[in-house]
């Protein structure tokens, strides 16, 4: 990990024993970057070191409570163990998240060449993703909306893979990626997004498993206790 350019280190969202991770991960490399899978551009900007010693400022100021993740208690010691880094926001507006389901990632994505969206994937691997995507959304998605959440997906790595490449040329890195375990998986995730666009780039991925279950495949993978949460699919059965 400490000789790679660009470090993944994956996450489930609500596990405080990811974060945990994470931030050990972010104190021991030091990164002159990291790039956030949770935030706007225009968010990540905001991150500045005057507010970083402020957590409450710092959440008000990124509006945290009103931006669908969970609670900044479990964020903010990451943050704070990169009081020096600059912070990169690579979240996808949600009316291009749109977008991009209507018409696809390389009608709308200006770095859509680059990380070839355009190409369609191997069929085995798109199987695979729309069974992710199905399973993800409660085996409750028409089977036609599946190509659409697997390109939203897909837009979502590049992203993540174009921020990083921007923070690696503008810092020098090392730069850490803060994101999910689907995005952090080095066969199809940002690594993988990573290798079309600078071929040869030194990448690590780290992904985090729950009880020992993880989705993927990484360059390590560490276990944490599962966390007690709610069966997310309830509401959609009583809808």
């Amino acid at each position: 990990m400490t000789d790679a350019n660009i470090v993944i280190v994956g996450e489930n969202h609500d596990n405080v024993h990811h974060h945990d991770r994470q931030a050990a991960v972010v104190a021991e490399l030091k990164p002159r970057a990291v790039v956030w899978e949770m935030m706007s551009p225009t968010d990540a900007v905001l991150i500045t070191p005057d507010l970083i010693g402020d957590k409450d400022a710092l959440a008000t100021a990124l509006d945290w409570e009103n931006s669908g993740w969970p609670g900044f208690d479990l964020y903010y010691p990451i943050i704070e163990a990169a009081p020096a880094a600059k912070h990169y926001g690579a979240e996808i507006a949600r009316e291009d998240l749109m977008d991009i389901y209507r018409r696809g990632a390389a009608a709308v994505l200006p770095t859509a060449l680059r990380f070839r969206l355009g190409d369609p994937l191997p069929p085995a691997e798109q199987e695979e993703r729309e069974a992710l995507q199905k399973a993800a959304h409660c085996d409750m998605l028409p089977d036609e909306q599946l190509p659409a959440m697997v390109e939203v997906q897909r837009a979502r790595d590049a992203a993540l893979a174009d921020a990083a490449l921007r923070a690696l040329e503008a810092t020098g890195g090392p730069v850490v990626v803060i994101a999910g375990n689907g995005h952090a998986r080095s066969d199809w995730g940002v690594p993988a997004a990573l290798e079309l666009a600078q071929p040869g780039i030194k990448v690590f991925s780290l992904g985090q498993a729950e009880d020992g279950r993880i989705e993927g495949r990484f360059n390590a993978v560490l276990s944490s206790p599962g966390v007690e949460r709610d069966d997310a699919c309830e509401p959609l059965r009583k809808e």
